[in-house]
């Protein structure tokens, strides 16, 4: 007791300083501010209030921690969590598929929706992560506890159709090019990769391999280098990007769908609400199981992370489009077939390696993604049935909750054996996505303006508009693919 009075004396001299005054001094982003608390990198005292302070001594110590900016840099990047994930798992193999083959299409025409749907995606991904914090429950525990049933049985469904289309697209993607490496048959390496996906989801835990997968996805970065390398006209990219020109065929709104289904995904709704969740367990394990920091500051923490995460998938979108376009489109090549036919956009960059720096960014991202799709579809199935879930449990903890990852992985492998082009799957999954977020944005963001669930924390002006221009944006894309096929 007399040990706690000495510490709350001690915060009442100038020689401390608050969280926020804190990042302000060694600067650094709030997120990593907590973590080198979190990790005991720094160390820190609780105020009467609860929150925390940090001694003039620590400071020093911290500054001298972050000289280096490599290592600056290093932390910052561990710091990260569920926006990170999210982020890099959003060019997963079904965003580069599709990309890539848009590029080739359309060329530069496409560019535009990377700039315009940066501030839908940072809105989205807000909307699902205040929820998780909020209500510290996922997406569809919060609909179980405040609509009907049948609600939220419609929206689990299109989840899990969408997740394991999109797992079976994915698998298909990642043995392909590493059948297109080693000439081992396709359906054995689909057969691998599922296996593989759920024994490490299961018995090795996704958060312990995913610090290891987030290096592998790094390689989708070299998109950006070769775009910059083959140096295309500027500004005639600047052009196509801030001066669109739209086409009103069924192709080019079938690729606007696409497009819009493979970067406002749905099972990214539901993945992110529930990773707060989860951070939040963890952040308040290594607190020592006190009260955890304010929720003004967690969610200025997420919007940090969650930022980060959607820059990062944003700007490879941008250069994949990019690079396709400068490869493909200006050699009159518009349909790619094949993986190895993917690959080549990277040959400026890689040359005759250009194969394997493909091969690791479509095996990286779809190692990545696949548990997070099979993840999403868990959590939400749970939260429904009201089991014990979470990838934090063990398995005899959350029986049901891992089946039902494993069952959806093996049922999206199954697609793999009627004998679609890989590269083709990964398009049409990403236009089935853009349908049925339609519904489930519409969803996400009645929950988020509902004041009885999100109390004062209901979605700012900026999410309102960005969130409902999406869904009138894509109600009006899918409603005139109707009206263009029939």
């Amino acid at each position: 007791m007399e040990e706690k009075k000495d510490n709350q004396n001690q915060i009442g001299n100038n020689n401390f300083f608050t969280l926020s005054e804190f990042r302000h001094e060694i600067g650094v982003p709030l997120v990593l501010a907590k973590k080198l608390i979190l990790w005991g990198e720094i160390k820190a005292v609780r105020a009467v209030d609860g929150t925390l302070r940090i001694s003039s001594l620590e400071v020093a110590i911290a500054k001298k921690l972050l000289e280096n900016r490599w290592k600056k840099t290093k932390y910052f990047f561990r710091a990260l969590g569920p926006g990170l994930i999210t982020g890099v798992s959003d060019d997963d193999p079904s965003g580069i598929g599709t990309y890539s083959s848009v590029g080739a299409q359309f060329g530069f025409s496409i560019l535009w929706m990377a700039a315009w749907l940066l501030p839908v995606m940072f809105a989205v991904q807000e909307v699902c992560a205040r929820i998780g914090l909020v209500t510290n429950q996922g997406l569809t525990g919060v609909l179980a506890k405040h609509y009907r049933k049948r609600i939220v049985a419609v929206a689990v469904l299109l989840l899990i159709v969408a997740n394991v289309i999109n797992i079976g697209a994915d698998l298909g993607a990642m043995a392909s090019v590493f059948s297109m490496l080693t000439h081992i048959n396709f359906y054995i390496v689909a057969l691998f990769f599922a296996i593989l996906t759920i024994i490490m989801e299961i018995f090795i835990g996704y958060y312990y391999y995913v610090k290891f997968l987030k290096w592998l996805t790094i390689s989708v970065l070299a998109y950006i280098i070769t775009g910059i390398i083959i140096h295309p006209d500027w500004l005639t990219v600047l052009h196509w990007t801030f001066l669109p020109e739209i086409e009103f065929s069924k192709e080019y709104i079938f690729a606007m769908v696409a497009v819009f289904g493979t970067t406002i995904t749905p099972y990214l709704f539901f993945w992110q609400a529930s990773e707060e969740v989860e951070e939040n367990k963890i952040a308040h394990k290594l607190l020592g199981g006190r009260k955890n920091t304010s929720l003004h500051f967690r969610i200025a923490r997420m919007r940090t992370d969650v930022g980060t995460g959607m820059v990062l998938a944003n700007v490879v979108f941008f250069f994949i489009v990019l690079t396709a376009a400068n490869t493909f489109f200006a050699n009159g090549i518009t349909d790619i077939k094949s993986a190895e036919q993917a690959a080549m956009a990277l040959r400026p960059l890689a040359g005759n390696y250009a194969y394997l720096l493909f091969a690791m960014g479509i095996i990286g991202t779809g190692l990545l993604a696949v548990p997070i799709l099979a993840g999403s579809s868990a959590y939400a199935i749970a939260e429904l049935l009201k089991w014990h879930e979470g990838l934090n449990l063990k398995f005899n903890q959350a029986r049901g909750f891992y089946l039902v990852i494993a069952v959806s992985i093996l049922v999206g492998l199954s697609l793999n054996f009627f004998q679609i082009n890989p590269i083709m799957a990964l398009y049409y999954s990403a236009f089935i996505n853009g349908i049925i977020a339609l519904p489930l944005l519409i969803i996400i963001m009645i929950v988020g303006d509902d004041k009885k669930i999100m109390g004062k924390e209901t979605n700012p002006k900026w999410v309102k508009f960005f969130g409902w221009l999406a869904i009138v944006f894509i109600a009006i894309l899918i409603l005139t693919s109707i009206i263009l096929y029939f």
